[in-house]
Protein backbone atom coordinates (compact mmCIF):
# COMPACT_ATOMS: atom_id res chain seq x y z
CA UNK A 1 0.00 0.00 0.00
CA UNK A 2 1.60 3.28 -1.12
CA UNK A 3 1.50 6.44 0.98
CA UNK A 4 2.74 10.02 0.70
CA UNK A 5 2.99 11.71 4.08
CA UNK A 6 1.56 15.17 4.63
CA UNK A 7 4.11 17.85 5.67
CA UNK A 8 2.87 17.54 9.27
CA UNK A 9 4.20 13.96 9.45
CA UNK A 10 6.98 13.89 6.85
CA UNK A 11 10.42 13.40 8.37
CA UNK A 12 9.13 12.64 11.89
CA UNK A 13 9.98 9.33 13.62
CA UNK A 14 6.28 8.51 14.06
CA UNK A 15 5.45 9.42 10.46
CA UNK A 16 8.30 7.35 9.04
CA UNK A 17 7.40 4.36 11.21
CA UNK A 18 3.72 4.58 10.27
CA UNK A 19 4.51 4.85 6.57
CA UNK A 20 6.77 1.78 6.72
CA UNK A 21 4.01 -0.22 8.43
CA UNK A 22 1.37 0.85 5.91
CA UNK A 23 3.61 -0.08 2.96
CA UNK A 24 3.79 -3.65 4.23
CA UNK A 25 0.00 -4.08 3.99
CA UNK A 26 -1.03 -5.92 0.78
CA UNK A 27 -4.84 -5.62 1.21
CA UNK A 28 -5.16 -9.43 1.55
CA UNK A 29 -7.94 -9.27 4.17
CA UNK A 30 -6.69 -12.20 6.26
CA UNK A 31 -6.99 -9.92 9.28
CA UNK A 32 -10.76 -9.55 8.93
CA UNK A 33 -11.58 -13.10 10.06
CA UNK A 34 -9.31 -12.81 13.10
CA UNK A 35 -10.58 -9.39 14.25
CA UNK A 36 -13.08 -9.58 17.14
CA UNK A 37 -14.73 -6.21 16.47
CA UNK A 38 -15.23 -6.96 12.78
CA UNK A 39 -16.81 -10.28 13.70
CA UNK A 40 -19.25 -8.43 15.98
CA UNK A 41 -20.12 -5.41 13.83
CA UNK A 42 -19.45 -6.59 10.25
CA UNK A 43 -18.19 -3.06 9.48
CA UNK A 44 -14.84 -3.06 7.67
CA UNK A 45 -13.92 0.22 9.37
CA UNK A 46 -13.94 -1.86 12.57
CA UNK A 47 -11.31 -4.19 11.08
CA UNK A 48 -7.52 -3.76 10.96
CA UNK A 49 -7.60 -3.20 7.19
CA UNK A 50 -10.29 -0.55 7.56
CA UNK A 51 -8.45 1.22 10.35
CA UNK A 52 -5.23 1.13 8.34
CA UNK A 53 -7.06 3.00 5.56
CA UNK A 54 -8.36 5.55 8.06
CA UNK A 55 -4.89 6.20 9.51
CA UNK A 56 -3.43 6.33 5.99
CA UNK A 57 -5.95 9.03 5.00
CA UNK A 58 -5.09 10.96 8.14
CA UNK A 59 -1.34 10.76 7.50
CA UNK A 60 -1.75 11.84 3.88
CA UNK A 61 -4.16 14.70 4.53
CA UNK A 62 -2.83 15.86 7.91
CA UNK A 63 -6.41 15.99 9.17
CA UNK A 64 -8.92 13.63 10.75
CA UNK A 65 -12.18 13.82 12.60
CA UNK A 66 -14.35 12.03 15.14
CA UNK A 67 -15.16 9.13 12.75
CA UNK A 68 -11.51 8.03 12.63
CA UNK A 69 -11.26 8.33 16.40
CA UNK A 70 -14.51 6.40 16.85
CA UNK A 71 -13.28 3.36 14.93
CA UNK A 72 -9.82 3.42 16.53
CA UNK A 73 -11.48 3.58 19.95
CA UNK A 74 -13.38 0.39 19.09
CA UNK A 75 -10.13 -1.52 18.48
CA UNK A 76 -9.34 -3.89 21.35
CA UNK A 77 -5.61 -3.88 20.70
CA UNK A 78 -5.67 -7.69 20.91
CA UNK A 79 -3.16 -8.06 18.03
CA UNK A 80 -4.83 -11.21 16.68
CA UNK A 81 -4.49 -9.62 13.24
CA UNK A 82 -0.70 -9.60 13.61
CA UNK A 83 -0.64 -13.31 14.33
CA UNK A 84 -2.53 -14.06 11.10
CA UNK A 85 -0.95 -11.38 8.88
CA UNK A 86 1.29 -12.99 6.21
CA UNK A 87 3.11 -9.69 5.60
CA UNK A 88 4.18 -8.98 9.18
CA UNK A 89 2.24 -5.71 9.52
CA UNK A 90 2.77 -4.29 13.03
CA UNK A 91 -0.78 -3.02 13.22
CA UNK A 92 -0.70 -2.20 16.95
CA UNK A 93 2.10 0.32 16.44
CA UNK A 94 0.16 2.02 13.64
CA UNK A 95 -3.00 2.13 15.76
CA UNK A 96 -1.02 3.63 18.66
CA UNK A 97 0.46 6.34 16.44
CA UNK A 98 -2.99 7.17 15.12
CA UNK A 99 -4.56 7.28 18.58
CA UNK A 100 -1.83 9.47 20.01
CA UNK A 101 -2.06 11.99 17.17
CA UNK A 102 -5.87 12.11 17.36
CA UNK A 103 -5.98 12.46 21.15
CA UNK A 104 -4.11 15.75 21.05
CA UNK A 105 -6.01 17.20 18.08
CA UNK A 106 -9.61 15.95 18.06
CA UNK A 107 -11.89 17.22 20.81
CA UNK A 108 -13.94 14.54 22.53
CA UNK A 109 -17.44 14.98 23.90
CA UNK A 110 -17.33 16.41 27.41
CA UNK A 111 -18.76 13.31 29.10
CA UNK A 112 -16.37 10.97 27.26
CA UNK A 113 -13.38 13.15 28.02
CA UNK A 114 -14.30 13.36 31.71
CA UNK A 115 -14.77 9.59 32.00
CA UNK A 116 -11.40 8.88 30.40
CA UNK A 117 -9.60 11.38 32.64
CA UNK A 118 -11.18 9.87 35.74
CA UNK A 119 -10.23 6.36 34.61
CA UNK A 120 -6.63 7.37 34.08
CA UNK A 121 -6.44 9.06 37.45
CA UNK A 122 -8.02 6.08 39.23
CA UNK A 123 -6.17 3.23 37.52
CA UNK A 124 -2.71 4.81 37.58
CA UNK A 125 -2.93 5.56 41.30
CA UNK A 126 -2.69 2.28 43.21
CA UNK A 127 -3.63 3.83 46.55
CA UNK A 128 -6.69 5.58 45.13
CA UNK A 129 -7.79 2.41 43.32
CA UNK A 130 -7.38 0.38 46.52
CA UNK A 131 -9.63 2.82 48.39
CA UNK A 132 -12.24 2.62 45.62
CA UNK A 133 -12.08 -1.18 45.68
CA UNK A 134 -12.44 -1.22 49.45
CA UNK A 135 -15.55 0.94 49.14
CA UNK A 136 -16.87 -1.50 46.56
CA UNK A 137 -16.38 -4.43 48.92
CA UNK A 138 -18.23 -2.59 51.68
CA UNK A 139 -21.08 -1.91 49.26
CA UNK A 140 -21.31 -5.55 48.13
CA UNK A 141 -24.25 -6.50 50.45
CA UNK A 142 -26.25 -3.49 49.27
CA UNK A 143 -25.53 -3.37 45.52
CA UNK A 144 -24.26 -6.86 44.61
CA UNK A 145 -24.80 -6.43 40.86
CA UNK A 146 -22.74 -3.24 40.77
CA UNK A 147 -19.69 -4.78 42.43
CA UNK A 148 -20.03 -8.37 41.27
CA UNK A 149 -16.57 -8.29 39.70
CA UNK A 150 -14.81 -7.24 42.92
CA UNK A 151 -13.66 -10.37 44.78
CA UNK A 152 -13.15 -10.69 48.50
CA UNK A 153 -9.66 -9.60 49.46
CA UNK A 154 -7.12 -12.39 49.06
CA UNK A 155 -3.84 -13.17 50.75
CA UNK A 156 -1.19 -10.54 51.23
CA UNK A 157 2.50 -11.37 51.47
CA UNK A 158 5.82 -9.99 52.57
CA UNK A 159 9.03 -10.17 50.59
CA UNK A 160 11.54 -12.77 51.74
CA UNK A 161 14.91 -11.02 51.85
CA UNK A 162 16.88 -14.01 53.21
CA UNK A 163 17.28 -15.83 49.89
CA UNK A 164 20.26 -16.44 47.68
CA UNK A 165 18.27 -15.74 44.54
CA UNK A 166 16.12 -12.59 44.41
CA UNK A 167 13.76 -11.44 41.67
CA UNK A 168 11.58 -8.38 41.30
CA UNK A 169 7.86 -8.89 40.80
CA UNK A 170 5.65 -6.27 39.15
CA UNK A 171 2.65 -5.37 41.31
CA UNK A 172 0.74 -3.58 38.56
CA UNK A 173 -1.99 -0.96 38.95
CA UNK A 174 -5.08 -2.93 39.93
CA UNK A 175 -3.85 -6.39 40.88
CA UNK A 176 -2.76 -5.53 44.45
CA UNK A 177 -6.31 -4.38 45.19
CA UNK A 178 -8.31 -6.88 43.14
CA UNK A 179 -6.24 -10.03 43.59
CA UNK A 180 -3.23 -9.80 45.93
CA UNK A 181 -3.49 -13.59 46.19
CA UNK A 182 -1.86 -13.91 42.75
CA UNK A 183 1.56 -12.53 43.71
CA UNK A 184 1.21 -14.16 47.13
CA UNK A 185 0.83 -17.52 45.37
CA UNK A 186 3.88 -16.83 43.20
CA UNK A 187 5.90 -15.91 46.29
CA UNK A 188 4.90 -19.12 48.11
CA UNK A 189 5.83 -21.37 45.21
CA UNK A 190 9.15 -19.69 44.45
CA UNK A 191 9.94 -19.42 48.16
CA UNK A 192 9.68 -23.21 48.36
CA UNK A 193 12.68 -23.50 46.03
CA UNK A 194 14.73 -20.69 47.55
CA UNK A 195 13.73 -17.78 45.36
CA UNK A 196 12.62 -14.51 46.97
CA UNK A 197 10.42 -11.88 45.34
CA UNK A 198 10.70 -8.13 45.88
CA UNK A 199 7.58 -6.17 44.82
CA UNK A 200 7.97 -3.25 42.42
CA UNK A 201 5.02 -0.87 42.42
CA UNK A 202 3.91 1.59 39.79
CA UNK A 203 2.09 1.52 36.47
CA UNK A 204 3.81 -0.01 33.43
CA UNK A 205 2.25 2.68 31.23
CA UNK A 206 -0.16 0.40 29.37
CA UNK A 207 -3.36 2.14 30.52
CA UNK A 208 -2.24 5.60 29.38
CA UNK A 209 -0.53 4.36 26.24
CA UNK A 210 -3.55 2.55 24.84
CA UNK A 211 -5.79 5.52 25.62
CA UNK A 212 -3.55 7.79 23.56
CA UNK A 213 -2.03 9.66 26.51
CA UNK A 214 1.55 9.43 25.27
CA UNK A 215 3.39 11.65 27.74
CA UNK A 216 1.65 10.20 30.79
CA UNK A 217 2.52 6.70 29.57
CA UNK A 218 6.17 7.53 28.94
CA UNK A 219 6.43 9.13 32.39
CA UNK A 220 5.10 5.92 33.95
CA UNK A 221 7.53 3.82 31.93
CA UNK A 222 10.54 5.97 32.88
CA UNK A 223 9.55 5.80 36.55
CA UNK A 224 9.29 2.00 36.43
CA UNK A 225 12.57 1.69 34.53
CA UNK A 226 14.31 3.74 37.24
CA UNK A 227 12.88 1.54 40.01
CA UNK A 228 13.85 -1.67 38.25
CA UNK A 229 17.37 -0.50 37.37
CA UNK A 230 18.01 0.49 40.97
CA UNK A 231 17.04 -2.98 42.23
CA UNK A 232 18.88 -4.79 39.44
CA UNK A 233 22.01 -2.88 40.40
CA UNK A 234 21.55 -4.19 43.96
CA UNK A 235 21.60 -7.82 42.88
CA UNK A 236 18.12 -8.75 41.67
CA UNK A 237 18.37 -11.44 38.99
CA UNK A 238 15.54 -10.12 36.85
CA UNK A 239 11.92 -9.03 36.73
CA UNK A 240 8.97 -11.41 36.81
CA UNK A 241 5.37 -10.54 36.00
CA UNK A 242 2.17 -12.42 36.80
CA UNK A 243 -0.05 -10.29 34.55
CA UNK A 244 0.66 -10.87 30.87
CA UNK A 245 -0.92 -7.50 30.02
CA UNK A 246 1.88 -5.79 31.92
CA UNK A 247 4.41 -8.19 30.44
CA UNK A 248 3.49 -7.39 26.85
CA UNK A 249 4.00 -3.67 27.55
CA UNK A 250 7.28 -4.13 29.44
CA UNK A 251 8.55 -6.19 26.50
CA UNK A 252 8.22 -3.05 24.35
CA UNK A 253 9.90 -0.56 26.70
CA UNK A 254 13.01 -0.52 24.52
CA UNK A 255 10.96 0.38 21.43
CA UNK A 256 8.79 2.94 23.16
CA UNK A 257 11.78 4.84 24.54
CA UNK A 258 14.09 4.21 21.58
CA UNK A 259 14.21 7.95 20.77
CA UNK A 260 14.95 9.01 24.35
CA UNK A 261 18.76 9.19 24.67
CA UNK A 262 18.62 9.15 28.46
CA UNK A 263 16.44 6.03 28.66
CA UNK A 264 16.76 4.03 25.43
CA UNK A 265 19.48 1.69 26.67
CA UNK A 266 18.08 1.38 30.20
CA UNK A 267 14.58 0.64 28.92
CA UNK A 268 15.86 -2.04 26.56
CA UNK A 269 17.77 -3.62 29.45
CA UNK A 270 14.63 -3.76 31.61
CA UNK A 271 12.70 -5.35 28.72
CA UNK A 272 15.41 -7.98 28.33
CA UNK A 273 15.38 -8.81 32.05
CA UNK A 274 11.60 -9.32 32.30
CA UNK A 275 10.08 -12.82 32.14
CA UNK A 276 6.66 -14.36 32.71
CA UNK A 277 6.13 -16.25 35.97
CA UNK A 278 5.68 -19.41 33.87
CA UNK A 279 9.27 -19.11 32.61
CA UNK A 280 10.64 -18.95 36.14
CA UNK A 281 8.46 -21.85 37.32
CA UNK A 282 9.57 -23.91 34.33
CA UNK A 283 13.24 -23.21 35.11
CA UNK A 284 12.71 -24.54 38.64
CA UNK A 285 10.31 -27.32 37.66
CA UNK A 286 12.46 -30.37 38.46
CA UNK A 287 12.96 -29.04 41.98
CA UNK A 288 9.31 -28.06 42.41
CA UNK A 289 7.47 -31.06 40.95
CA UNK A 290 7.90 -33.34 44.00
CA UNK A 291 6.40 -30.61 46.23
CA UNK A 292 3.01 -30.55 44.48
CA UNK A 293 0.11 -32.81 45.32
CA UNK A 294 -1.88 -34.04 42.30
CA UNK A 295 -4.78 -31.75 41.32
CA UNK A 296 -8.07 -32.84 42.88
CA UNK A 297 -9.66 -32.46 39.44
CA UNK A 298 -7.18 -32.12 36.58
CA UNK A 299 -9.70 -30.69 34.08
CA UNK A 300 -9.01 -27.07 33.25
CA UNK A 301 -10.46 -24.60 30.75
CA UNK A 302 -7.56 -22.27 30.04
CA UNK A 303 -8.30 -18.84 28.63
CA UNK A 304 -5.22 -17.63 26.77
CA UNK A 305 -4.94 -13.84 27.19
CA UNK A 306 -4.34 -11.92 23.96
CA UNK A 307 -1.28 -10.34 25.56
CA UNK A 308 0.22 -13.82 26.01
CA UNK A 309 -0.95 -15.22 22.69
CA UNK A 310 -0.52 -12.34 20.25
CA UNK A 311 1.68 -9.89 22.17
CA UNK A 312 4.29 -12.09 23.86
CA UNK A 313 3.53 -15.19 21.74
CA UNK A 314 4.44 -17.51 24.60
CA UNK A 315 1.21 -19.46 25.05
CA UNK A 316 2.55 -22.87 23.85
CA UNK A 317 5.18 -22.84 26.61
CA UNK A 318 2.57 -22.12 29.30
CA UNK A 319 0.14 -24.74 28.01
CA UNK A 320 2.99 -27.27 27.94
CA UNK A 321 3.91 -26.32 31.51
CA UNK A 322 0.31 -26.77 32.72
CA UNK A 323 0.22 -30.21 31.12
CA UNK A 324 3.47 -31.20 32.85
CA UNK A 325 1.96 -29.98 36.11
CA UNK A 326 -0.82 -32.55 35.74
CA UNK A 327 -3.66 -30.52 34.26
CA UNK A 328 -5.90 -31.74 31.46
CA UNK A 329 -6.52 -28.75 29.20
CA UNK A 330 -9.99 -28.97 27.75
CA UNK A 331 -10.43 -27.92 24.09
CA UNK A 332 -11.72 -24.36 23.65
CA UNK A 333 -13.27 -23.25 20.38
CA UNK A 334 -11.97 -19.95 18.93
CA UNK A 335 -9.26 -19.83 21.60
CA UNK A 336 -7.52 -17.08 19.61
CA UNK A 337 -10.41 -14.65 20.10
CA UNK A 338 -10.36 -11.83 22.68
CA UNK A 339 -12.52 -12.05 25.82
CA UNK A 340 -13.36 -8.33 25.57
CA UNK A 341 -11.44 -7.10 28.60
CA UNK A 342 -8.54 -5.30 26.87
CA UNK A 343 -7.56 -2.98 29.72
CA UNK A 344 -10.14 -0.19 29.93
CA UNK A 345 -12.07 -1.46 26.91
CA UNK A 346 -14.69 -3.29 28.99
CA UNK A 347 -15.50 0.06 30.65
CA UNK A 348 -15.30 2.32 27.60
CA UNK A 349 -16.93 -0.08 25.12
CA UNK A 350 -19.21 -2.17 27.36
CA UNK A 351 -21.62 -3.47 24.71
CA UNK A 352 -18.96 -5.07 22.47
CA UNK A 353 -17.01 -6.20 25.54
CA UNK A 354 -20.04 -8.06 26.94
CA UNK A 355 -20.73 -9.76 23.61
CA UNK A 356 -17.15 -10.97 23.39
CA UNK A 357 -17.14 -12.07 27.04
CA UNK A 358 -20.34 -14.09 26.65
CA UNK A 359 -19.06 -15.77 23.49
CA UNK A 360 -15.75 -16.59 25.17
CA UNK A 361 -17.46 -18.01 28.25
CA UNK A 362 -19.73 -20.17 26.09
CA UNK A 363 -16.68 -21.78 24.51
CA UNK A 364 -14.79 -22.06 27.81
CA UNK A 365 -17.76 -23.74 29.50
CA UNK A 366 -18.46 -26.20 26.66
CA UNK A 367 -16.40 -28.91 28.35
CA UNK A 368 -18.05 -28.29 31.75
CA UNK A 369 -14.80 -27.46 33.57
CA UNK A 370 -14.74 -27.08 37.37
CA UNK A 371 -12.67 -23.91 36.99
CA UNK A 372 -11.48 -21.47 34.34
CA UNK A 373 -7.82 -20.43 34.52
CA UNK A 374 -6.11 -17.46 32.92
CA UNK A 375 -2.84 -15.54 33.19
CA UNK A 376 -3.94 -11.91 33.29
CA UNK A 377 -5.81 -9.89 35.91
CA UNK A 378 -7.85 -7.96 33.33
CA UNK A 379 -9.20 -11.12 31.69
CA UNK A 380 -9.82 -12.69 35.10
CA UNK A 381 -11.86 -9.73 36.37
CA UNK A 382 -13.85 -9.41 33.14
CA UNK A 383 -14.69 -13.11 32.78
CA UNK A 384 -15.61 -13.35 36.44
CA UNK A 385 -18.53 -10.94 35.90
CA UNK A 386 -20.34 -13.50 33.75
CA UNK A 387 -18.90 -16.89 34.71
CA UNK A 388 -20.85 -19.61 36.51
CA UNK A 389 -17.66 -21.32 37.76
CA UNK A 390 -14.61 -19.83 39.53
CA UNK A 391 -12.13 -17.89 37.37
CA UNK A 392 -8.60 -18.05 38.79
CA UNK A 393 -5.04 -17.26 37.87
CA UNK A 394 -3.27 -20.54 37.16
CA UNK A 395 -0.52 -19.73 39.68
CA UNK A 396 -3.14 -19.63 42.46
CA UNK A 397 -4.35 -23.11 41.56
CA UNK A 398 -0.78 -24.38 41.61
CA UNK A 399 0.02 -22.79 44.98
CA UNK A 400 -2.94 -24.60 46.55
CA UNK A 401 -1.27 -27.89 45.65
CA UNK A 402 1.88 -27.17 47.69
CA UNK A 403 2.33 -29.38 50.71
CA UNK A 404 1.60 -27.33 53.88
CA UNK A 405 5.20 -27.45 55.10
CA UNK A 406 6.43 -26.28 51.69
CA UNK A 407 3.91 -23.44 51.54
CA UNK A 408 4.90 -22.33 55.03
CA UNK A 409 8.55 -22.34 54.05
Amino acid sequence: MQITLAPTFAGTPEGDEAAAIIRRCVHCGFCLASCPTYRVTGNELDSPRGRIYLVKQMLESGAAGPDTQYHLDRCLGCRACETTCPSGVEYHRLADIGRHWLESRVTRATADSFRRRMLLRLLRNGRLFSLATMAGRLARPFVPALVASIPSRGNTWRPNWATAERWLVLEGCVQPALAPSINAAAARILGACGVGLTPIGGCCGAVSWHMGETEAALDDIRRLVDLCMEQLAQGARGIVYTATGCGATVAEFGKLLAHDPAYAERAAHVSAKAVDIATLINDKLEQLLPMFAPPSDPRLAFQVPCSLQHGLRQWPALESLLTRLGYLLLPVQDADQCCGSAGTYSILQPQIARQLRDEKLKHLMAGQPPVIATANIGCLSHLRTGASVPVRHWIELLAERLAPQQAAG
